[in-house]
């Protein structure tokens, strides 16, 4: 089979709002009444790819681009100015070269030159490993050197206490404009991180995404359901990107989606 010779996986799921911004987790589908969950739009947009593909195609390239192109969007030169793009990378593991992919990948996606801000969740550590500016250096050095090449104008971080984000902001050369806090963690923005993130210009910021935005088990559970000629076992997720299109002017979303990027197992 075909499918054999697949190495990667890439997929756009994009959605599109009026005034009305989406929960958390969630995307819109081609029916942009129906909100689903993450793991079911990868499902669906997979089954839909697949089931797009000719009957007498034998053949694949290794790297695979799963998009719906009714059900995607690009941004033109003339709106760029009116709009700002942000987004949010959420990496499974400590592969520095994901976050270059991924910036591209999404650059190319959106038909931009340069999104306006990227903030980087880091991979998961091992129960009782707490995070450490040895664990974000080497990501952080890749996100400037993104910034050097004008692909970003501005990085943040996510879920960093005072500690770790004067480290980090003391070490880096490029000093991070936000800092996401998990108000699931702390219903209060501790009084440090506070002052710390006024005196130095940090923008704090406010989300409830969860440790893990699909887990394994869910990404190899929508592979599983969207073709069973996909060995689900064999597939493993490297990044989700989510990105938000706002309008400056109006302070509203006008789309919002995701960008999935999968390898088979045995090419890692």
């Amino acid at each position: 089979m075909w499918y054999e010779k697949l190495q990667c996986i890439a997929l756009l799921l994009h959605s599109r709002s009026n005034d009305q911004d989406f929960a958390i987790c969630s995307v819109s589908c081609a029916d942009k009444q129906c909100f689903c969950l993450l793991q079911d739009c990868i499902q669906g947009t997979l089954s839909e790819w697949f089931a797009a593909m000719p009957s007498s195609l034998d053949s694949l390239p290794s790297i695979l681009d799963c998009t719906i192109p009714e059900n995607t969007e690009a941004i033109t030169p003339e709106e760029r100015e009116e709009l700002k793009v942000s987004v949010k990378l959420f990496l499974t593991e400590s592969d520095r070269s994901s976050i270059r992919s991924a910036v591209d990948m999404a650059c190319l996606s959106l038909g931009v030159s340069q999104l306006d801000s990227v903030i980087i969740a880091p991979p998961p550590l091992p129960e009782g490993e707490a995070q450490t500016l040895t664990h974000l250096q080497p990501l952080w050095e890749e996100l400037e050197s993104l910034v050097h090449s004008q692909k970003i104008a501005a990085i943040g971080t996510s879920d960093l206490d005072k500690t770790l984000l004067e480290q980090l902001y003391n070490w880096a050369q490029v000093k991070p404009s936000s800092n996401q806090v998990n108000l699931a963690s702390c219903c209060v923005m501790p009084p440090d991180l506070t002052a710390f993130a006024k005196e130095f210009d940090i923008q704090l910021l406010t989300h409830s995404d969860p440790k893990e935005l699909i887990s394994a088990a869910g990404f190899q559970e929508a592979v599983q359901g969207s073709s069973k000629d996909l060995q689900a076992a064999d597939w493993r997720l490297e990044w989700v990107l989510r990105y938000s299109i706002i309008v400056k002017s109006r302070g509203i979303i006008k789309a919002k989606g995701y960008i999935v990027h999968a390898k088979k197992g045995n090419n890692l």
